[in-house]
């Protein structure tokens, strides 16, 4: 009986280690990197402008690279890019521009892959202000990125306002607005 107790343990042990090591080939990868300092330039029509928060969306193959500049009047420290859509598992970043490039399932299912320079690479990392950078979407073997996917950017721990926070917004201006007409109506009528 112990035979058998010692060799489902090893048997378990083996299982665990083999998934632990599971080969990340097909995992789809993040890839950033500044335009023009490798093979990748901006495209004829030239980058695309972005501030401290945009947003875009994967080309329709699943891979491929979409090229920005940085017009945001600042260096950019930090970045994040959130995917919005279908939740991805196992993404891999890689990045010559931030010393810092980790990944994480964030509460609502989608995935935040953060990017930021260390301590001691503050002059030498991150995306300066008016500089182009391309961000490549690498499929590995079967693991590609779902086509047209979305993504939100924003650097420096700039905050991405909500949906529904926008939606509250335009309807206590929507209200602002229809009680002012109201009330020049209201004042129009007494005089």
């Amino acid at each position: 009986m112990k035979i058998s107790q010692v060799c489902a343990v090893l048997m378990l042990l083996a299982v665990a280690s083999a998934m632990a090591f599971a080969d990340t080939i097909n995992d789809p990868q993040v890839i950033i990197h500044g335009a023009g300092a490798s093979s990748a330039t901006c495209p004829e029509g030239g980058c695309k402008d972005v501030g401290l928060v945009f947003s875009f969306k994967i080309p329709s193959s699943g891979s491929g690279t979409l090229f920005f500049t940085n017009e945001s009047g600042q260096n950019w420290t930090s970045l994040a890019l959130i995917e919005t859509g279908v939740p991805a598992a196992d993404i891999k970043c890689h990045t010559s521009l931030f010393s810092i490039c980790t990944e994480k399932t964030l509460k609502n299912g989608s995935v935040e892959i953060y990017m930021s320079v260390g301590s001691s690479d503050n002059y030498n990392k991150g995306i300066k202000n008016g500089q182009s950078f391309g961000i490549t979407f690498a499929c590995n073997g079967g693991g590609c990125w779902p086509g047209s996917l979305s993504f939100g950017g924003r650097a420096n721990g700039a905050t991405i306002p909500e949906p529904g926070t926008l939606a509250l917004l335009a309807t206590g201006l929507g209200a602002l607005i229809s009680r002012r007409k109201l009330w020049k109506k209201q004042v129009g009528s007494w005089q």
